[in-house]
């Protein structure tokens, strides 16, 4: 038989029964020519080529040709097939042949396969030697150089490095999938461009503006997506679009996304959102105009079952395609977690990275912006700028209530500065006077602390009533004292994603049902930002003013009752420590607000709030990412912008007993954990340890708990923490 003197991939063909082989030449051009596609987005075309004709340079050692041949069962009779270590052998070759790129060039290809290091750890990899047995001939005559086109700062650096390992880790798991598994590798192609889906979007608001009645909020409406669209052709760069809530904000974005994106050939549309409700909310609309398969849905609890339903017999293949999609957000539509998108963006793992090269070249919707944690606010801020200013990504903040992201401000010292975006252009401009036009509600303060029981004798005076408050426990006390009459909703992440979901739509349908004379609601922040929900009269405990008018929001959203009323309240016992007692402390000192809802207002409220923060880089991104430092382990480790010190625990809600069943006879998978996961309920650390000294939970496996006892989770109000056991032997 023969084969190739440098083998990179081998497998059997169990049709033909006989062994197939990719050489390491072959594998390295392939990873070459997809490399330099992905780079060439961001002028590094010729680096791509570089990186991939040297990353797997190191399995041409002997003992990596022994070794994979004995691995794969091709000759099992080999004797002292050790794993040996490859990637190193290319970026010091990479140092060698290109030494002007160091150490740029060699970071990507040592990282290859384990992860960006440390720059310490990295350099101490470098000391080795080339192995005698590899060819240290130049592959190609390319001279590496940077663009000319851009500017350059150190502090650039270590997102370019970034950028680069992605290009590099991309190209190298797809070259390896075309060669291993073909069917898979089918199974990413034949996505739509932009291009092709602009008159898509273009029919679907015919259609509609054809459909829905000449009112005035209609015609706002279509004023709002006619301004965006005449915005769209601008130069690329950052914008905001300030719609309060009712405006349309999500279709009028999505005009000027695809419009700009289409005209500056740009390749797809990324929405990131800081809620998995809102993402739902957000992916069905775009789904419904789209076809689920141009619009992926990428966030921990996706209901692949429930979102491609329509799909029949082909949504197997539906769920495989957007599975892919999710390694490396190849797709013209992806609407995804703030989360997902920013921990990738500072993250050091292949499986991060890999999609970062694919945010170059595109447009970027940071939806609900005004959610953005203020201690992470400077390292989001620079990445986005490098982004924009290097890497050709657009970017739309959009939110009915708009933070100051532009310009510098101080902080609580001289010290904490936050170095804002050079330039954001506003699409409305401030003499269409929207925040005017929509005012749909008058909003009320009560300065005058109250408990528990005087709130809920407050919500029973009104038949339709949202109230929202700041903690579980609070939802669940005020939710207690409600009377079980008509609809009495309760909402908060003591439930699993799956149920809350399912409470959502049963409160929609209930807000539309004649026949239901009596719809309240108690929830905690989850449902005030992006959840399109309509109520007459909506309750919001004291926070910080973007909290609050995102609860107006919720208020009389069609503008049918004239003008309702929202009334802001304090209960008698003081509010948690944080971000939310800050924000709250600030809207206190506002003295002679006249209007609430005016853009200066909000300006305001965030300059001062800026003014109270103690730190805009919690983990000291910025130091770390230094040109000096390039800690991308470290920071990996340490950027974590929802600081999550809890245990998640599976509950007994629905099937999920049966998926955990189905986990102990075939063990641990993506797709189970999956499906899973909308089953999962984040608990404080003290709450998990109480459960789980009181013998309540199991660990199905090493690190994954379940609360099997039915009792344990309360259909009104999710997981209970309190021994119900005890409780029963208290009670007799």
């Amino acid at each position: 038989m023969k084969y190739p003197e440098f083998i990179s991939h081998l497998k059997h063909d169990i049709f033909s029964q006989v062994w197939l082989f990719q050489s390491n030449e072959e594998h390295s051009k392939g990873v070459a020519t997809l490399a330099a596609s992905f780079t060439k987005k961001i002028g590094f075309e010729d680096w791509g080529v570089v990186m991939g004709l040297l990353h797997d340079k190191g399995k041409e050692q002997e003992g990596f040709q022994r070794y994979i041949r004995k691995l794969s069962g091709f000759m099992p009779e080999i004797k002292n097939a050790e794993r040996t270590p490859h990637a190193y052998v290319g970026a010091l070759l990479a140092k060698r042949l290109y030494p002007k790129s160091f150490p740029l060039l060699s970071m990507p290809i040592m990282a290859h396969h384990a992860g960006l290091y440390d720059f310490g750890d990295f350099m101490e990899k470098m000391k080795a030697d080339i192995p005698v047995d590899i060819q240290c001939d130049n592959p190609t005559d390319i001279e590496l150089k940077m663009p000319k086109d851009k500017v350059w700062h150190s502090q650039d650096m270590h997102h370019l490095v970034r950028v680069l390992y992605s290009c590099l880790v991309d190209a190298d798991f797809l070259d390896t999938e075309e060669f291993m598994d073909k069917g898979r590798s089918e199974s990413r192609k034949n996505q739509k461009s932009l291009k092709e889906l602009l008159p898509i979007l273009d029919s679907y608001l015919d259609n509609l503006s054809k459909s829905v009645e000449k009112t005035e909020l209609n015609k706002l409406r279509s004023s709002i997506q006619s301004r965006c669209r005449a915005c769209s052709v601008e130069a690329p760069g950052f914008y905001s679009l300030t719609v309060p809530t009712g405006g349309g904000k999500t279709l009028s974005s999505l005009v000027w996304a695809m419009n700009h994106a289409v005209k500056y050939g740009q390749d797809r549309i990324i929405i990131a959102i800081p809620y998995t409700s809102i993402i739902v909310q957000t992916a069905a609309i775009l789904r419904k105009i789209f076809g689920a398969e141009n619009v992926l849905e990428h966030h921990s609890v996706f209901d692949a079952d429930t979102a491609l339903k329509s799909y029949g017999e082909d949504m197997d293949e539906m769920k495989l395609r957007q599975r892919l999609a999710t390694e490396n957000w190849n797709y013209p539509i992806v609407v995804t977690t703030n989360v997902q998108l920013f921990e990738s963006m500072f993250s050091n793992k292949p499986s991060a990275c890999r999609k970062l090269h694919n945010i170059c070249n595109s447009v970027l919707i940071l939806d609900e912006v005004q959610m953005l944690p203020t201690e992470h606010l400077q390292p989001i801020v620079d990445g986005l700028s490098v982004y924009e200013r290097l890497f050709h990504t657009s970017v739309l903040l959009t939110t009915a209530s708009q933070p100051v992201l532009s310009g510098n401000h101080r902080g609580c010292n001289y010290t904490v500065n936050l170095k804002g975006l050079s330039s954001v252009k506003e699409i409305i401009p401030s003499e269409m006077c929207l925040h005017d036009k929509l005012r749909r509600v008058n909003l009320h303060f009560d300065n005058h602390p109250i408990g528990y029981d005087d709130l809920a004798e407050k919500l029973t005076q009104y038949d339709k009533v949202l109230c929202i408050v700041n903690t579980r426990r609070d939802a669940q006390e005020v939710y207690s004292r409600l009377p079980k009459e008509g609809c009495t909703y309760h909402l908060s992440r003591m439930m699993c994603s799956a149920h809350i979901q399912k409470v959502i739509a049963e409160i929609k349908s209930a807000l539309i049902n004649p026949e239901i004379k009596i719809v309240r609601v108690v929830a905690t922040q989850l449902i005030e930002a992006g959840v399109d929900i309509d109520f007459p009269i909506v309750f919001r405990q004291e926070a910080g003013l973007d909290s609050v008018l995102q609860a107006a929001g919720r208020c009389n959203r069609e503008g049918k009752l004239g003008i309702s009323d929202a009334y802001v309240f304090s209960f008698n016992h003081p509010l948690p420590p944080g971000t939310l007692s800050k924000g709250c402390n600030t809207l206190k000192n506002m003295i002679g607000v006249t209007d609430w809802f005016a853009p200066d207002t909000m300006k305001d409220y965030f300059i001062r709030l800026y003014a109270n923060s103690s730190t805009f880089d919690k983990v000291d991104v910025k130091k770390r990412m230094d040109i000096k430092e390039l800690c991308f382990e470290l920071v990996a480790e340490e950027f974590r912008l929802i600081d999550n010190k809890g245990k998640s625990v599976i509950v007994n809600y629905e099937n999920s007993l049966a998926l955990v069943q189905e986990i102990k006879n075939k063990g641990i998978s993506y797709n189970l954990m999956k499906k899973l996961s909308k089953y999962m309920v984040n608990l404080r650390e003290k709450d998990f340890m109480k459960l789980k000294k009181e013998r309540l939970l199991e660990e199905i496996v090493e690190g994954i708990y379940l609360l099997p006892d039915r009792k344990q989770y309360d259909i009104n109000t999710g997981l209970v923490t309190d021994n119900h056991w005890l409780e029963e032997i208290l009670i007799q």
